[in-house]
């Protein structure tokens, strides 16, 4: 198959505007509309904005799926790796049929199949601090589902010179974490709000934890954390709740707990800032 056989899928491109919602999609994202809080305002929000996510894979799977599902317009797929077996366990985007196949690929086209109103943009390379720029042109928001922290650390450069609003998770063996990031924003009492570094000064010495190639991780809990990325991504198109600005969501899921942990701009930054 080519991508000309799935309407919806598109090479990166300049991005045109967003159509009123159709009666298909009225149908489609009516149980939305019913909610005051998002309501027909709210879906043409999610509809018009352009999302990119860094990363195919545990984390990137049911963020692209549950995004796509809500009706974003517009979804950046960034990952250069192709699919293989041991990633089917918890990569839930692809399937036994797109083995050896790019991962942007196929799930580009497991996209496509589930809404075909999302247009979908791939980028079959790394994210990094050189191509960030690029990557990022066009997207008024980025979620980094990278399981490497000098991409994270190079997503959140990136976001903030771009005064994009991030998302960013990641997983353990059976814990998971996830925060918002707006550092270009100040709080409501005039406070900037943190940088990536305030919560991580710098990346853990090489080695010292592990991938989960080498430490293994449970396939489900990279549904919970990439279910609540994708949550916190429609909050920041609709504006509706309170995002995960400057607190850290924690989950165990050895012992089904959630904790949260407020963190502040560093004073050497914010120094820096001004």
């Amino acid at each position: 198959m080519t991508e000309a056989t799935f309407p919806g899928i598109e090479r990166h491109d300049k991005i045109g505007a967003m159509e009123p919602l159709s009666p298909d999609e009225i149908a489609r994202y009516h149980r939305h509309i019913l909610l005051p809080e998002i309501g027909g305002a709210g879906q043409q929000k999610l509809k018009a904005a352009r999302v990119l996510v860094i990363g195919a894979g545990g984390l990137g799977a049911p963020v692209l799926q549950y995004l796509a599902a809500a009706g974003i317009g517009t979804l950046g797929i960034v990952d250069d790796d192709r699919v293989s077996l041991s990633n089917l366990q918890r990569q839930v985007i692809h399937d036994s049929g797109t083995i050896g196949e790019l991962k942007t690929e196929s799930a580009a086209f497991a996209i496509a199949r589930l809404n075909p109103h999302v247009r979908l943009i791939r980028f079959e390379e790394r994210f990094s601090a050189e191509t960030a720029r690029r990557q990022l042109s066009g997207f008024d928001l980025l979620i980094d589902g990278s399981d490497n922290f000098d991409t994270r650390y190079a997503a959140a450069d990136a976001a903030e010179e771009a005064r994009l609003p991030l998302v960013s998770g990641a997983v353990g063996r059976f814990d998971g974490s996830l925060t918002v990031l707006k550092p270009y924003e100040s709080a409501e009492d005039g406070t900037p709000n943190p940088r990536y570094r305030d919560l991580f000064p710098e990346a853990p010495p090489a080695g010292l934890i592990p991938a989960c190639a080498e430490a293994g991780v449970i396939g489900a809990l990279t549904g919970v954390i990439g279910t609540m990325m994708a949550m916190e991504a429609i909050k920041l198109v609709t504006g509706t709740g309170e995002p995960l600005v400057g607190r850290l969501l924690l989950y165990d899921a050895l012992s089904a707990r959630f904790d949260t942990v407020r963190y502040r701009r560093r004073r050497a930054t914010q120094r820096q800032a001004g």
